[in-house]
């Protein structure tokens, strides 16, 4: 079961956030327990787990002004969740998040930018559609080579 929320990062005003070193984490969606015989067993607990995702961005002054009004007023300091385009190994597309704590920033940068810093949760880990790695795996993994072969050799209609 998904969430939904009908409040946007302002992304016609604000870039999309920079992940240039930064990664993502899931939460591990597995319970371990130990066994007194030296193993272990363990069950997937959920299927839907969060993910967290390290993101910076480099703002003009204005948009500086607008990320913090944004920030404050929108999402009421960080607390609400939001609709925001990240990139991830499936493409850039919406995802439902919300900041883990507040932002670090602003830091001038370059005499002329402010960098802001911030962990943000994803409502699910960014993933291709059920189903696609047990019915095409060769799609999936050779998804450039499909593009290409679509994109060059398709006949114009």
């Amino acid at each position: 079961m998904g969430i939904t929320t009908s409040i946007d990062f302002p992304h016609d005003y604000l870039p999309l956030p920079l992940q240039d070193g930064f990664g993502f984490k899931p939460v591990s969606p597995m319970l371990r327990t130990q066994l007194t015989s030296g193993r272990a067993r363990q069950r997937r607990l959920y299927t839907s787990t969060p993910t967290q995702a390290s993101v910076s961005w480099f703002f003009s002054e204005g948009e500086s002004q607008l990320f913090e009004a944004w920030y404050r007023e929108t999402i009421s300091d960080g607390a609400a969740w939001f609709n925001m385009k990240i990139r991830a190994p499936t493409g850039i597309y919406d995802r439902v998040c919300r900041f883990t704590d507040i932002y670090e920033g602003p830091t001038l940068t370059g005499g002329k930018y402010w960098q802001y810093s911030a962990t943000l949760e994803l409502w699910e880990r960014p993933l291709v559609m059920p189903g696609y790695a047990g019915a095409a795996p060769g799609f999936v993994a050779q998804q450039d080579i499909f593009d290409l072969a679509m994109n060059r050799e398709w006949p114009k209609a």
